[in-house]
Formats: structure tokens, C-alpha cells, sequence
């Protein structure tokens, strides 16, 4: 583009208007900035490496050239994380987190306290305030952990509960019921 015109400052700083409107700003530390003719958008280059670059609708994206990572802030206050490895992070106004990690699991972040993880197979693990966790997986079983055991469901009705000191307990659909003891051995069995 054509210069305009071109302004040196005592502090080392040089302003060039271009024809076109644009104004660069040359800093001595190298960081240079451009103005749009109109005013509305702004991209700061930094000796660094960094860009930070302040769109019309007051979006911000700033790239950060030592972790290759962009960090975009929406005017609606909503944050987006793009790291160089893939990871994305969306951090909403509310206090919500959602990570998508390279290997496509989603992880949901809530403002109460509790989460919940979408594995790459469909798998969805949900942990609450207390610590317990429900998993259920997509070939139609289901755990729920508790501090007192932890217990399967099966797709075909039968559960299997294993209690923190180890003792098993299983429920068929038939209404047969097995109690093994902590090593393994059956205590009680049903058998109908």
C-alpha cells in the first residue's frame, strides 16, 4: 500500500497512514499495530510473536506463539481455548467448562459441582457433587459407584453389587439371588 504519510515520535515510535486509511504503528520493541481504515479493527503484532487482534463486533483473539494456543473472547463473554494439540476448552459466562480433548471426549465442567464425560465410544460417565459416579455404557450396562459399593446393571435386568468390604452380591431377572464373601466364595445362593 501507499504511504500517505509517515510520523516519527520522539520515543522511537513511527506512524504511517496509508492511502487506503489503514494506520501502522511501529513501536521500537518491534510490536507493530494496525488500524482498519474504519477504526474497527485492531491487530496488535508483538515482538514476541504474539497477535492479538480486536475485531468489529469487540470479539478479541490472541495468539500466544510460544504455546501456539488462541484464546478467543466473544462479546457475549463466552471464552474459547484452541490449543496445539487439538484440545479445545469453551468457558461459557454461567461458569459452565466444556473440553473436547484430542481423542474426542467431551468433558462437561457445571457450576454446581458436577460432570459429565462423553468418551469417544459413546460411554457417558457422570459425577456428582458427593463423588458418586453413573456410567453408562453403550452396550446398554450401567455402573453407579457410591462410597458403599459399586453396583452393574445389566441389559438383561441382572445386578451385581460389590460392597467396600469386598462382599458380592448378584440379582438374576428370576429373582435368584448369590452372596459371595470378600474372597470369592459363595455364602448364599437362591437357585430356583
Amino acid at each position: 500500500e501507499e504511504i500517505e504519510r509517515e510520523t516519527a515520535y520522539p520515543d522511537g515510535k513511527v506512524e504511517k497512514v496509508l492511502k487506503n486509511g489503514c494506520h501502522l504503528i511501529f513501536f521500537p520493541n518491534g510490536t507493530w499495530k494496525k488500524v482498519s481504515s474504519d477504526g474497527k479493527t485492531v491487530t496488535i503484532n508483538f515482538f514476541n510473536g504474539d497477535v492479538k487482534q480486536v475485531m468489529p463486533d469487540q470479539t478479541v483473539i490472541y495468539y500466544y506463539a510460544d504455546a501456539k494456543t488462541t484464546h478467543t473472547t466473544y462479546a457475549d463473554g463466552l471464552e474459547v481455548l484452541q490449543f496445539s494439540n487439538g484440545q479445545i476448552e469453551k468457558h461459557y459466562p454461567d461458569g459452565k467448562k466444556e473440553i473436547t480433548f484430542p481423542d474426542q471426549t467431551i468433558k462437561n465442567l457445571f457450576t454446581d459441582g458436577q460432570e459429565e464425560s462423553i468418551l469417544p465410544d459413546g460411554t457417558i460417565v457422570r459425577i456428582q457433587r458427593d463423588g458418586s459416579k453413573t456410567i453408562e455404557f453403550s452396550n446398554g450396562q450401567r455402573e453407579l459407584h457410591t462410597a458403599q459399593f459399586k453396583r452393574r446393571e445389566y441389559p438383561d435386568g441382572t445386578v451385581k453389587t460389590v460392597y467396600t468390604n469386598g462382599q458380592q452380591e448378584t440379582k438374576y431377572v428370576s429373582g435368584r439371588v448369590r452372596l459371595k464373601d470378600k474372597d470369592g466364595n459363595v455364602i448364599m445362593d437362591t437357585k430356583l
